[in-house]
């Protein structure tokens, strides 16, 4: 029911308030925006372009396929690769479970022992005592794995190690990583991929990352941008989290999508088709420079320096790392496979521990299954 309300001499003060109203709405909604600016504001580090700034939230790229066919059970990939020796069933019985568990599917690839690589079959640029058989055949399993993308005109492959690790949050974080990479490398064509088509590699798992900015052939050059994302929660606290970047020079629990400058270990990374055919030309055709690793380190180094002559490769990078090697319960010596561990009198591990990766995955398996509450394994 609606009511008018008079003053003392019989005057309507309905229009006064109305009026009254709107310029306290006003004020309000003045003040809200104010207070939304204010609060969702971060500390930026000198070395970082404002612009290039994103917040912690998700927002649509506006692409047509949009980043949520990150969920799917190849995480937005055309497939999976996990390489590893046949041998070492322990790796593969964990790996497929943990995947299941966290929503994806994998196809295992054999890795292959550097004695069978005959010298006929060794690129320019290596000698096989120089790289050793490990790391020869480390980088066999990787090329074999890296011709099935190009065999089979997959659009994307992301390729990891058989005793990889992840935050049970995987799908999370992977659409700010799709996010991040249209971002930094956007096209106009039209992508089936979440993660856009305008990069050849997506390194996704090492051991340490630098910006590309820091090394000594792009001093003086401008800064590739980066795609920030600010408290997020699956990042470690800045006394657990490691690599090559000094992350107390930037707020606690940021994550960057970035340009590689050189990262160090090849745990996980993706490739597009055009990735694929450049990786098999610059790291088999052409020649090789050492272990695989190294060498695909080059590749992108060679990239964010932007050498004409090269095969200007264009990579992506994600620091700190969302996958990360796990080092199981047990017997130490079962760590690697490429190097040896060797000792009678080592100690067995109680606990299994993965390094930057705060909802390990692997050690909450059993709370996976049983609905559990999940292990923070920072938490002590």
């Amino acid at each position: 029911m609606n009511r008018k309300f008079a003053s003392e001499k019989g005057e309507s003060i309905l229009p006064m308030r109305q009026s009254s109203r709107r310029t306290l709405i006003g004020l309000l909604a003045f003040f809200f925006t104010v207070t939304i600016l204010v609060a969702y504001q971060r500390p930026l580090s000198p070395a970082l372009n404002t612009r290039n700034r994103k917040s912690r939230f998700f927002r649509s790229s506006g692409h047509s396929h949009g980043v949520d066919a990150v969920a799917n059970d190849t995480l937005g990939f055309s497939k999976i690769f996990v390489i590893g020796l046949p041998e070492r069933t322990d790796k593969r019985d964990a790996l497929a479970l943990t995947g299941a568990l966290t929503g994806f599917h994998v196809e295992f690839m054999d890795g292959v022992k550097g004695e069978s690589v005959p010298d006929k079959a060794m690129p320019i640029g290596v000698e096989r005592e120089a790289l050793m058989n490990t790391n020869l055949g480390s980088w066999r399993g990787h090329m074999n794995a890296i011709r099935r993308i190009v065999e089979e005109d997959l659009e994307s492959a992301l390729i990891m190690e058989d005793d990889m690790d992840w935050d049970i949050r995987l799908k999370g974080q992977l659409k700010q990583v799709a996010e991040g990479a249209r971002t930094l490398m956007p096209t106009s064509a039209r992508s089936s991929s979440p993660y856009g088509n305008g990069w050849d590699v997506i390194w996704m798992g090492h051991c340490g990352e630098i910006f590309p900015e820091v090394l000594p052939e792009n001093l003086g050059k401008p800064e590739h941008p980066k795609y920030i994302i600010y408290d997020d929660e699956t990042v470690p606290p800045l006394s657990k989290v490691s690599g090559l970047v000094n992350f107390r020079e930037y707020p606690e629990f940021t994550r960057f999508v970035h340009v590689a400058g050189g990262p160090i270990c090849s745990f996980a990374y993706a490739l597009s088709q055009s990735g694929a055919r450049k990786v098999l030309m610059g790291l088999s055709v052409d020649r090789l420079g050492g272990a695989f690793d190294n060498a695909l380190a080059d590749f992108c180094r060679d990239g964010a320096s932007g050498n004409l002559n090269g095969l200007q490769a264009k990579c992506i990078s994600v620091t700190p790392p969302i996958f990360f090697h796990h080092r199981a319960k047990g017997r130490i010596t079962k760590d690697s496979d490429i190097q040896k561990i060797e000792g009678d009198d080592l100690p067995i591990r109680e606990k299994g521990t993965t390094e930057n990766i705060v909802w390990s995955a692997r050690n909450n398996i059993r709370n996976m299954m049983l609905g559990l509450k999940p292990e923070n394994q920072f938490d002590k």
